[in-house]
């Protein structure tokens, strides 16, 4: 009965943590790979902390930096993209969600990059 229990809960926190991540439009890395190399005003931005874009893994040339954190009191640094596809990549796609739900509700063409910089090292590394 216990691990019965224990199971019931846990697919209750599944359930609920799914449920409050948004539903936005997203690409892969491979998609996003692509948009890089075919859409030259295509807009980066990278909502992980400064710390992070000099961590092991590293950071996209040409990337504009604003955390998630700060994106709301920010958010006008990017005005000048309004009318620009703009990629929101992070460490994983959690945060660029968010931030992608962000931009999108203030009139943004935002997408999310799913499974973030850790999935785009390693595609890159593979490319070398």
């Amino acid at each position: 009965m216990k691990i019965y229990t224990f199971f019931v809960a846990l697919l209750s926190l599944i359930n609920i943590s799914c449920a409050q991540k948004p539903n936005v439009p997203s690409v892969s890395i491979e998609e996003f790979i692509e948009n890089m190399n075919s859409d030259s005003s295509l807009v980066i931005l990278d909502v992980r902390t400064p710390q992070e874009l000099v961590s092991s893994l590293g950071k996209i040339e040409s990337v504009i930096n604003i955390p998630v954190q700060e994106l709301s009191e920010r958010i006008g640094e990017l005005e000048i993209h309004k009318d620009k596809n703009i990629a929101v990549i992070c460490r994983t796609g959690n945060r660029s969600t968010f931030a992608t739900k962000f931009l999108l509700d203030n009139g943004y063409n935002a997408y999310n990059v799913l499974d973030g910089m850790v999935k785009y090292k390693v595609l890159k590394g593979v490319e070398k």
